[in-house]
């Protein structure tokens, strides 16, 4: 509920409703200017759209709300009135059935269930008045960089992102945290930048460093070190619905990992994400392409295939270029584009021809849908790049494969003669209708004769500065990624029924900014860092709590539960396991045994899981094997991605499976005896064991409570397991890291037990 709604319904419990219209007029300023966009469109989106908006096949009384020429128009069953005539609403049609209290008249209708508030009708008769004025859509009109507003608190903003927060702040009463201490400021730009913990030895290099350039200094010192690659890239393996299998019933192995392996180098390498998303799309056919830029294009070639006898070609590949075109559109353009794959978009200005004309760009390749069953399986799909010893040697250098046989990767290629596009009846592969040529949505931004009519021109079009969306749509991932909920809630939904902005100008301002200096994404990043926003304590102090519960606008630093792969990554860097190796084939860790066969066909390379060895089991969770239709428990458990189709965020559950997970998982149990066993090879003392563990996990000096609670929980377990050596010896046997048998006795159990609370205690797994 916004802060006008809440003051609305105090005065409503003040003065009683036999003065409602009255408390409505002093809830909506007299000078207030009513946007179409920003107060009227959700209120007619959500009640009235269903039966009066883009949908013609839905659409009753021949009357449509959500364009001004039809809106204004004189009514199909009775001429002599008009839906809406500006500045009147006695005149308005739509006025009048909004306030009747006749079940015939009255809209929306009771049986739909839906009603208008006093406020929200309120706001249509001031907009009436105001002239009706409609807008195009905000995500539609190129994005524009006004100047930050000017604060109170001088001293507070540290950059231009901190005006427009405080702003949004002042108007609602709301005041910001101080900044939060040294080291929980460390612990969240390792997290956000790196995706690890900051060691014990840079946390004490971080608060030794007095000088003021510290913070700043110890974010370039973070974005310059390889993971921040692998931390980005898991973004993007998500949007890119990266897997290491097929998909379908037989889901035998693929070998994209090369991709994987160019996109944490395109991050570290801080590629312009116009190049980045340039190569993505059309790598292969930029002037004189090499294999680096055919290597990006497996961005489209990420999506399932199926290796089942007997199904139909054509079917199949037709299934693989809507999966292209809905991810480009969703992950890329931030639109529901494939509502429209078998009939016009019902909100967004987008047709079914609209849909088809963009499926045309990628239309023309030699893919197939269907080149053999897994007996014939190969682990690249035409068409196929070959990647060899010396392309590594030479220009592939990034990509991390240790022997010399060839890698085949699917990418793509286009065909010499054109294939020709049909809109298809109801989306249906056999049922082509009209024929269609490239093209892009006109109400977005129009293609024009600018462009090549191919993937190279699409992706010009889609970097171009006056495309609306695309530098909106990715600067509000960032902010997502940074703050857990972007500017723009719904992530990838930028159309009509998608979330409106927080902070619409601020959104603005960061994606012209970024086009401005060379779409670079590490400065992006530093810069949100760098804001007095970001480096807010967490603390929830109650006032604030009250008028912003969900923390909309930013009065307190949020604090988020690790993405599914950097808990796995926090565990194995605080005890000292993890294997800091970049990139490679994806590795097999534990996972309890039968999951795999429980759910395969039998047949193919991937119809058992066989676990890794080694180093392997100690690798980033970015690197853990997904079989599509068997994904990792312990990701999915986190609310991993199941990557079987492009995803822009993911959901944040608290279930008790997770604390199962955190209590009873091989990885975790191994992890807290090795650590606890070189803790006990230092000879420290119990309790300056706790702190040492407690630093490396937590990110902070734990205080005297909490080592007393932890040495008195170390004293009983030690006096447990002198009781019982059969049990500790079974403790500190878990996992297959060495451990020597001189270690082995009550007291690594004692302490592998204390280490294992410290890594279920919320804030071992958190962003505060």
């Amino acid at each position: 509920m916004n802060l006008q709604a809440l003051i609305f319904a105090a005065l409503i419990l003040l003065f009683g409703s036999c003065s409602q219209d009255k408390q409505i007029e002093l809830v909506i300023e007299k000078n207030e200017q009513i946007s179409y966009n920003y107060h009227i469109r959700p209120i007619l989106s959500d009640n009235c759209f269903a039966c009066h908006g883009p949908d013609a096949n839905k659409r009753e009384a021949g009357l449509r709300l959500d364009i001004a020429e039809n809106a204004y128009a004189a009514l199909k069953e009775n001429p002599n009135k008009f839906g809406i005539v500006p500045n009147s609403p006695s005149e308005s049609e739509v006025y009048h059935r909004i306030i009747s209290s006749d079940p015939n008249e009255m809209m929306p209708p009771p049986e739909s269930n839906l009603k208008l508030s006093e406020y929200d009708i309120a706001l249509i008769k001031r907009w009436i008045e105001q002239g009706a004025v409609y807008e195009p859509h905000w995500a539609f009109v190129p994005p524009r960089k006004v100047d930050p507003p000017k604060v109170k608190n001088k001293n507070w903003p540290n950059n231009e992102i901190d005006h427009f927060i405080w702003a949004k702040m002042d108007q609602r009463g709301l005041s910001p945290n101080p900044e939060a201490e040294k080291s929980a400021l460390l612990k969240r730009i390792s997290l956000d930048i790196t995706g690890l913990p900051p060691s014990p030895e840079l946390q004490k290099r971080f608060e030794n460093d007095k000088s003021p350039e510290a913070y700043v200094k110890m974010i370039d010192y973070l974005l310059d070190q390889s993971a921040y690659g692998e931390k980005m890239a898991t973004l993007w393996m998500d949007i890119s619905r990266y897997a290491d299998s097929y998909g379908y019933q037989d889901d035998n192995i693929r070998t994209q990992w090369p991709y994987r392996d160019w996109v944490i180098h395109a991050f570290n390498k801080n590629l312009p994400y116009d190049q980045f998303i340039t190569w993505q799309l059309a790598g292969d056919m930029l002037p004189n392409a090499n294999k680096e830029q055919i290597l990006a294009t497996a961005f489209n070639r990420n999506h399932k295939y199926t290796e089942e006898g007997g199904v139909i070609d054509e079917e199949y590949r037709v299934e693989y270029i809507l999966d292209k075109t809905n991810t480009f559109s969703k992950g890329i353009l931030g639109l529901t584009m494939e509502c429209a794959h078998c009939h016009d978009h019902k909100y967004d200005p987008v047709s079914q021809k609209n849909y088809f004309e963009l499926f045309a760009f990628f239309n023309n390749t030699p893919e197939k849908g269907y080149e053999g069953d897994v007996m014939q399986s190969k682990p690249a799909k035409t068409p196929i790049l070959w990647i060899e010893r010396n392309d590594i040697d030479q220009l592939l250098t990034f990509i991390n494969h240790t022997d010399s046989s060839k890698i085949m990767v699917s990418v793509m290629e286009e065909l010499k003669e054109p294939r020709k596009t049909y809109i298809l009846d109801r989306g249906l592969y056999d049922a082509p209708t009209l024929p269609v040529n490239p093209n892009t949505p006109e109400n977005v931004f129009p293609f024009g004769s600018k462009f090549p009519r191919n993937r190279l021109g699409l992706a010009q079009w889609t970097v171009d500065k006056n495309n609306p969306l695309t530098a909106r749509v990715f600067v509000n991932l960032i902010w997502q990624e940074i703050f857990g909920r972007g500017i723009v809630k719904s992530t990838g939904d930028f159309g009509m029924q998608g979330d409106l902005p927080s902070h619409p100008e601020l959104l603005d301002w960061l994606a012209v900014d970024f086009m401005e200096n060379g779409w670079d994404i590490k400065r992006l990043v530093k810069q949100i860092l760098s804001s007095s926003t970001y480096r807010q304590s967490s603390k929830v102090e109650n006032k604030n709590l009250k008028v912003d519960p969900e923390n909309i606008y930013l009065s307190r630093a949020p604090r988020l539960r690790l993405p599914a792969e950097n808990i796995r990554d926090l565990v194995l860097s605080s005890s000292g396991l993890l294997v800091q190796e970049v990139g490679g084939p994806s590795v097999k860790p534990y996972q309890p045994e039968g999951l795999w066969e429980a759910a395969t066909s039998g047949r193919g390379e991937l119809k058992t899981y066989k676990q890794d060895k080694g180093e392997k089991l100690y690798r980033r969770g970015l690197y853990t094997f997904i079989k599509l239709t068997v994904p990792p428990p312990m990701p999915i458990i986190f609310d991993g991605s199941n990557r079987d189709q492009c995803e822009v965020n993911r959901g944040r559950t608290n279930t008790p499976l997770q604390a199962l997970v955190m209590l009873n998982d091989p990885l975790v149990l191994e992890a807290s005896r090795y650590l606890a066993s070189q803790l006990l090879t230092q000879e420290l003392k119990p309790n300056a064991s706790i702190e040492n563990a407690f630093i490396r996990v937590i990110g902070r000096k734990p205080n005297n409570k909490e080592i007393e609670i932890l040495q008195s929980y170390y004293l009983e377990e030690l006096s447990r397991f002198e009781k019982n050596i059969e049990a500790a010896i079974s403790l500190t046997k878990l996992g297959e890291s060495p451990i020597s048998d001189e270690l082995i006795s009550p007291k690594l159990a004692a302490m592998t037990q204390v280490v294992t609370a410290i890594y279920n205690l919320e804030e071992a797994i958190t962003k505060i």
